[in-house]
């Protein structure tokens, strides 16, 4: 009776324990469970702090992932698979940050590391020159307190008091082409003219300064006829500036291919190059060929200190593709009318971008790409004009892919350029052409002849490209140090 009463005790003490112990592991359990649910949590407000963080921040990974696609495509895709994939896909470049395929294949060139720290060697990026579009779009993602000031966009002001930079008299290597008053252009009020930026202003034009700037240091200009009114406007804005030119400056514009002013108490220069399309054409067996994987006179520009580039017009000009027989990339050659000329202008601009990425030190040199000049023909036509156009609405007629491709090039480019956006402040001064007053093989126009033959492309000198140099010193003088490195 007695063993009966102490097992049935230890019967009850062991139910009793094991009634404990399950509510004790009930309640590790329980814990455990609200701790993976707090994980959980904690892993959701991680990954919307996140996202929102890249809401702030919607640019980012476009500014700083932009391989070039094409060159590297052509590599693997003859130019027919090319052209299709562009047709069908015509903003595939600028989109890529969405795609992760394409960043992880960009990922596998450049690590972050390498990024880093060339954003870190070159801060500046071109942005605060870039076109509107993308200024308006760079401050949405910066502070508001920040100001950045786009000198491409503003208003022209007239000043009937105001005087040009430097007298056509000052300047006897101007060109029979851009010197109007000197060809018998009667009015000047299109001198009078002073572009003002919207929001900030814009230091004027300093010719003695720019020289100490350029002290030991060469300035290069490779393009077209156009590019060549900016050099003829920058040469003459240093010359005036020269004490005693006749003595201290060498001038030789002999050659249409090569032009050169030299400042000798400076020992600067600024160059000239002839280079329409960028890339080489050669002639060979009586067939014209453009090189598209080649620049042309590229060999000359190796060490300059300050780089401006222009192309466009001939590209857009039928006649003078028409007079090209073949294309050729690498060993391909095709025919020009089996070929769209827009896509021979990427691959040609691809080609030029490559060769700053590989052969430009940022530490020593400076590169900027002017866009394009526009022309006034049609209902806009310069003929006869004196004022400028004052209807804000009125927009050049120059294709908008071609101006695309080349804002775009620029926009993947490794190295940063500067783009000297001119087109918008360009277009309103249709009465700054040379029009009649030029010279058509060696004889001087006259006012009462037929005005097909005016100039509506160009511009007089003094006049508007005398504002493009304005900007460029503006874009160089912003720096924080007064000097472009030499070493």
């Amino acid at each position: 009776m007695k063993m009966s009463s102490t097992i049935k005790n230890k019967w009850k003490f062991c139910t009793f324990a094991s009634f404990i112990s399950c509510i004790i592991l009930l309640s590790i359990l329980n814990q455990g469970h609200d701790s993976e649910k707090l994980s959980h949590v904690q892993n959701i407000t991680l990954s919307t702090t996140s996202s929102n963080h890249s809401a702030h921040q919607p640019a980012a990974s476009v500014q700083i992932l932009k391989p070039s696609n094409i060159g590297d495509h052509e590599k693997e895709t003859n130019e027919e698979e090319h052209s299709s994939n562009l047709s069908h896909h015509p903003t595939a470049s600028m989109k890529f940050s969405e795609e992760p395929s394409k960043v992880g294949e960009y990922e596998k060139e450049t690590n972050e590391e390498e990024h880093s720290r060339v954003l870190a060697q070159y801060p500046e990026a071109s942005m605060q020159f870039l076109q509107p579009s993308i200024t308006r779009e760079h401050e949405k993602g910066t502070n508001e307190e920040e100001h950045i000031c786009n000198i491409f966009d503003g208003k022209w002001t007239y000043d009937p008091t105001a005087s040009p930079l430097y007298n056509w008299s000052q300047c006897p290597f101007l060109s029979d082409q851009v010197s109007c008053q000197r060809n018998g252009r009667a009015d000047s009020e299109y001198e009078n003219w002073s572009w003002e930026a919207e929001g900030c202003e814009i230091p004027r034009f300093n010719g003695t300064d720019l020289l100490e700037r350029l002290r030991g240091k060469r300035v290069i200009l490779a393009g077209d006829s156009l590019n060549r009114n900016q050099w003829e406007s920058l040469a003459c804005l240093l010359y005036s500036a020269i004490a005693i030119p006749s003595s201290q400056a060498y001038i030789n514009v002999k050659s249409n291919a090569y032009k050169v002013l030299r400042a000798k108490d400076y020992n600067c220069s600024v160059e000239f190059y002839w280079s329409p399309f960028l890339t080489q054409v050669k002639e060979n067996r009586g067939s014209k060929i453009m090189r598209l994987d080649r620049l042309s006179a590229a060999q000359n520009w190796h060490g300059a200190h300050i780089m401006v580039f222009n192309t466009g017009h001939w590209w857009e000009h039928p006649l003078k593709i028409k007079e090209l027989d073949f294309f050729q990339y690498r060993k391909k050659v095709v025919e020009v009318d089996k070929l769209e000329t827009e896509l021979a202008f990427e691959m040609a601009m691809k080609t030029w971008a490559r060769w700053i990425d590989k052969n430009v030190d940022m530490n020593n040199t400076k590169v900027f790409f002017r866009s394009i000049s526009p022309e006034h023909k049609g209902k806009q036509w310069c003929y006869n004009e004196t004022k400028p156009i004052m209807d804000e609405s009125y927009e050049v007629k120059f294709p908008k892919s071609m101006v695309e491709i080349i804002e775009r090039t620029i926009g993947n480019m490794r190295k940063p350029v500067r783009y000297l956006n001119i087109t918008k402040l360009s277009q309103y001064r249709r009465d700054a052409h040379p029009s009649v007053y030029k010279s058509k093989k060696g004889t001087l126009l006259t006012p009462g002849q037929p005005g097909f033959h005016a100039d509506c492309s160009h511009w007089c000198l003094p006049g508007l490209p005398d504002t493009w140099n304005r900007l460029l010193f503006a874009s160089m003088a912003s720096d924080n140090s007064k000097e472009i490195s030499s070493s």
